[in-house]
């Protein structure tokens, strides 16, 4: 077994609650029917989640990527070579607002290949005292 296919074992293994999240909505085919890999090896990467039919990368980052910008940049710009869209989120986007999330995901997988990523959703408000109740 190579490295990297180790390497993307133990990711499964011990995943961030964030990335848990958005398996339990991704697997089994739940977005427009398209099936996605948790922590798929790429070439000397691994992606958090691909989506192959559709050539999409969704990436799930912590505090850390913050530190490491030039390496996640430079990762992007390979995949993107080799014909993939990257799309990030931040954890707290995911455990947040897992709803504006997905809905990009499904605009990005249902809305064909272009390469243009569409906008974040605005957060959603607070409903007011009374509203919604």
């Amino acid at each position: 077994m190579s490295e990297t296919t180790q390497n993307a074992s133990r990711l499964r293994q011990t995943m961030t609650d964030a990335e848990k999240k958005l398996w339990r909505h991704l697997r089994g085919r739940q977005v427009f029917g398209h099936k996605f890999r948790r922590q798929a090896h790429i070439g000397r990467y691994i992606a958090d989640f691909v989506c192959f039919d559709q050539k999409l990368i969704v990436e799930v980052d912590g505090g850390q990527h913050k530190d490491q910008a030039a390496y996640d940049t430079a990762r992007s710009r390979w995949l993107r070579t080799q014909g993939f869209r990257v799309v990030r989120f931040w954890n707290s986007d995911v455990l947040n607002n897992i709803e504006g999330v997905l809905e990009r995901i499904g605009g990005l997988v249902g809305g064909g290949t272009s390469a243009a990523l569409p906008p974040s959703p605005p957060p959603r408000p607070s409903p007011i005292k009374g509203e919604g109740e």
